[in-house]
């Protein structure tokens, strides 16, 4: 029996090749996570090209850690290769240099970790051994033997002395092993919850974690690979700067239309001004579009903090129907005036939401029998006044009362107003609740009968101050 064993060990050393990795710089930055990261991604590509079952990771009894795939199986010239056309070529593929898997072997090797790799055509393992006729240097080689077994379909990477948080930490770089939650996938790209349990955003790369964000609401992984980014994927592929991912980001997020994701965007626009918002929140472009999809989704307001304080009555109109409120930044409202969503409609801003409420408005109308005794009192007063006025000046067919009036920006409480379409004077209940507000709303509209002039103008203000002027003679003769 130990005679067979030597003889069997003998004819495997005479079959086995050895084959110099000519590695001449050793990623010193790495850990064994990052060689391990180099495996798992070798194998999802061969997954992805070859469209075979997912590729496990497991422990075995032993101890061992093992990474399987089951597409076409390493051989040893895929040792040789710098570049890997087929992947080049493919867009959703992780890996981009051949390189990567010596460097996740030598990585390997500098931490002690034993590596077997096992396919249909050969065996593999690593040692130090001689560099060519120079006995004195020693390099990194891959000894290469015939297949252990023949039949088996895809790759085995068997690691031994591999730690476990080692593995967890390597998982953890690729999209696929980690609980993250999907909002959206778009056609450039993928939007992804950001990790609230550490406070944190992932930019992914076709599922390979390449760099960390701080201050960014969301994590992404990036799918369509355009030439900045395929050329800021280093050999090392981690720290990746976000200036070579910041428009591929944008892309994503003016695809999208999510509602979570652009509410989430839109919601945050009111911390813009305050400099505590997502970084997102910076790209001018990436705010209108989250206010674009959201006016074509939902019963939405977009208004700033000023709108909101002095037109408490038509942001409470809004509400009533239904309308959520969306605070953004002074800057930006003007931003937004011409814009269109995906619907062709305008944004719904404080403006155009009063146009259209104005433009359903009805007068409801009340005869003063309706009245309280205390406003019925001072509804008395309507012919004195107009008397004191000069006189109902002769386009006014009839002044009427009303329960709901018409609104404006400038006057969120309107009290009265005068409807040259039906040459009425109408005033507002409201109005009632004192004899000096009936008073100046009833005088402000007969001046706005007699002249036709709009608030604000020079015409209106002059006769405004020509009938104080009146008034005032009138009181102190």
């Amino acid at each position: 029996m130990i005679k067979r064993k030597l003889l069997t060990q003998i004819k495997t050393d005479m079959t086995e090749k050895k084959f110099d990795l000519n590695i001449e710089k050793i990623l010193e930055s790495w850990e064994p996570a990052h060689a391990v990261r180099e495996i798992i991604a070798n194998a999802l590509d061969e997954e992805l090209l070859t469209d075979t079952e997912e590729i496990k990771i497991f422990k075995r009894p032993d101890g061992a850690w093992c990474i399987r795939d089951f597409g076409r199986g390493l051989n040893y010239f895929h040792l040789t290769q710098n570049e890997n056309q087929e992947k080049q070529k493919h867009p959703k593929v992780i890996g981009n240099f051949g390189i990567g898997l010596k460097d996740a072997l030598a990585t390997l090797d500098r931490n002690s970790i034993d590596v077997e790799i096992n396919s249909s055509h050969q065996s593999f393992r690593t040692a130090r051994l001689a560099k060519g006729e120079f006995g004195d240097v020693t390099t990194l080689h891959a000894v290469i033997g015939p297949a252990k077994f023949p039949d088996m379909k895809g790759t085995e990477f068997i690691l031994k002395g591999l730690a476990d948080e080692d593995m967890e930490k390597a998982k953890q770089l690729f999209l696929r092993f980690t609980e993250s939650s999907l909002i959206e996938s778009t056609s450039k790209g993928d939007i992804i919850g950001r990790d609230t349990k550490n406070d944190a955003s992932y930019i992914y790369i076709n599922g390979v974690k390449v760099a960390e964000e701080a201050n960014f609401l969301f994590s992404y992984n990036i799918t369509y690979l355009d030439a900045k980014i395929r050329k800021s994927l280093n050999r090392e592929r981690t720290n990746v700067g976000r200036s070579a991912y910041t428009e591929a980001i944008k892309r994503i997020l003016k695809k999208s239309n999510s509602r979570i994701a652009a509410f989430l965007l839109a919601n945050d626009l009111k911390r813009l001004s305050e400099n505590e918002s997502f970084d997102e929140l910076s790209w001018v472009d990436v705010q209108i579009h989250a206010i674009s999809t959201l006016n074509a989704l939902g019963d939405y307001i977009f208004v700033t903090n000023e709108e909101v304080v002095n037109n408490t009555s038509i942001i409470d109109d809004a509400k009533n129907e239904g309308r959520s409120l969306i605070v953004i930044p002074k800057n930006l409202k003007a931003k937004i005036d011409n814009v269109k969503d995906a619907s062709g409609n305008a944004i719904t801003s404080l403006e155009n939401f009063l146009s259209a409420y104005n433009e359903s408005f009805s007068f409801e109308f009340c005869e003063a029998d309706e009245l309280s005794e205390r406003k019925k009192y001072i509804w008395s007063f309507l012919a004195e006044i107009v008397d004191l006025y000069g006189g109902l000046p002769e386009r006014v067919r009839e002044i009427k009362l009303s329960k709901t009036m018409r609104k404006t920006i400038s006057e969120d409480n309107t009290l009265g107003c005068w409807d040259p379409l039906e040459d009425n004077i109408v005033i507002s209940v409201k109005a009632l609740d004192s004899l000096e507000c009936f008073a100046g709303t009833l005088m402000h509209e007969l001046v706005h009968a007699k002249t036709n002039f709009h608030d604000v103008t020079r015409e209106f203000e002059n006769e405004l101050t020509e009938l104080i002027g009146k008034l005032a003679v009138k009181l102190l003769n």
